[in-house]
């Protein structure tokens, strides 16, 4: 019988959780996945209006990083990480930031591929366009 009642109190340490408890944590992951379902619904939406490509482009990454951050934070349980954690994984979103950023830093243009200009062949004497 020493044996059951070590099971029984074994097995109540490792069900700490009451069912409030994970009603709450229920609730929370539907609501994530409520608000990434209509986040995907305004990426869609935001494709059909006729912005330009700089709007556009700004305001779906906007929404990818809301929907990441929200993917990161209760899904990967970043919440309830401790402080290191979160100090890495900043070092690491600033290094990707610079490491985004860094082609657009090294050209005078401003843009990824270089314009190329292609002379026209000059016309022989006595020749027309």
């Amino acid at each position: 019988m020493s044996s059951d009642h070590g099971a029984t109190s074994e097995h109540a340490d490792h069900a700490g959780h009451d069912p409030a408890e994970i009603d709450k944590h229920v609730r929370v992951y539907i609501t994530v996945f409520i608000a990434l379902m209509i986040l995907t619904v305004v990426t869609v939406a935001i494709s059909r209006f006729h912005l330009s490509v700089p709007i556009a482009v700004t305001i779906a990454l906007f929404v990818a990083l809301v929907k990441g951050s929200l993917v990161a934070g209760y899904f990967m349980h970043l919440v309830s990480e401790k402080k290191l954690i979160l100090a890495v994984l900043a070092l690491t979103v600033a290094f990707f930031v610079v490491l985004m950023a860094l082609p657009i830093l090294t050209h005078s243009n401003g843009f990824w591929i270089p314009e190329v200009v292609v002379e026209q062949p000059h016309a022989a004497p006595g020749e027309h366009k």
